[in-house]
């Protein structure tokens, strides 16, 4: 493949300083004492798509920082209230309130089942399309190095995206989400087109970041396991109402397989298959 030539502006040359990464490393952790996770506070949530009702009513409060998994059946209506948090679709009735001052885009980001990364753009360039108009500045390449090595990808960054793997791929629209540092970070069933280790690999990546950074996480899954691996309350979405909201009380490093685990996942997945099993409403 070409490489296509890249003019840099003269501000640029700082890039080629060998403390610039430092330097930008260390701005970055001084933003990262600084950045916090956004409280969520939803009320009387409704959204149609013509004359089908998908959420009939959501009341919902976030705690600033939490990780928060959201499940259901393929329909109930999970994906479009990730969308709707994300001000990716407009609610057709009630409220969303995020934070309780002024809230920059950047606060808010998803990352998708699909990495949507750009073929003809290498890894690096990749994650500094995630800081919108702050990509023309003197740091931004800084930035994405840094974001890059979070997601420990960073021998990647001069490589182009036909040449990943799923997983990596994965690991650099996930710093691509980083990058700007949110406040708040949805996702969107990002594992779900992943092998059975590489989703516990990104599980544990997906766990240390939020540890780390301290966003408040949403997390859209069909997977119950992952659900109660990954986050501190389970939402369970039928009929486009919350009708179960567990408190996953286990303490972290939680080890996979483990009694807790299990006996949580298996008392979700019967909720979720009795909700199946019944009879619709006459």
């Amino acid at each position: 493949m070409q490489e296509a030539l890249r003019i840099l502006p003269a501000e640029a040359e700082l890039v080629l300083q060998p403390d610039f990464i430092e330097q930008a490393r260390r701005a970055h952790r001084r933003r990262r004492d600084l950045v916090r996770g956004l409280p969520l506070t939803i009320c009387g949530l409704h959204k149609s798509f013509g004359a089908n009702e998908v959420l009939r009513g959501i009341d919902l409060h976030i705690p600033a920082g939490q990780f928060v998994a959201i499940v259901g059946r393929s329909g109930c209506g999970k994906s479009t209230l990730l969308r709707l948090i994300a001000n990716l679709e407009r609610a057709s009735a009630g409220s969303i309130e995020i934070g309780e001052g002024e809230v920059r885009p950047a606060d808010v980001r998803v990352m998708f089942q699909e990495p949507r990364l750009l073929p003809w753009a290498r890894v690096l360039d990749n994650v500094e399309v995630g800081l919108g108009r702050e990509r023309r500045s003197p740091e931004a390449q800084g930035r994405a190095a840094i974001a890059l090595t979070e997601v420990e990808l960073s021998d990647k960054r001069d490589q182009w995206p036909a040449v990943l793997s799923g997983g990596q791929k994965q690991r650099v629209a996930l710093a691509r989400a980083l990058v700007s540092g949110p406040r708040v970070l949805a996702f969107d069933e990002p594992l779900g087109a992943l092998d059975a280790l590489t989703r516990i690999s990104m599980q544990r990546l997906l766990e240390r970041v939020w540890r780390d950074q301290g966003f408040t996480a949403i997390l859209v899954t069909h997977d119950v396991a992952e659900a109660v691996a990954l986050a501190d309350r389970v939402l369970v979405i039928e009929d486009g109402l919350i009708a179960h909201d567990v408190n996953v009380d286990i303490p972290r490093p939680r080890r996979r397989g483990s009694a807790d685990l299990a006996a949580l996942e298996g008392s979700i997945l019967r909720h979720l298959l009795q909700a199946t099993d019944d009879p619709p409403n006459p």
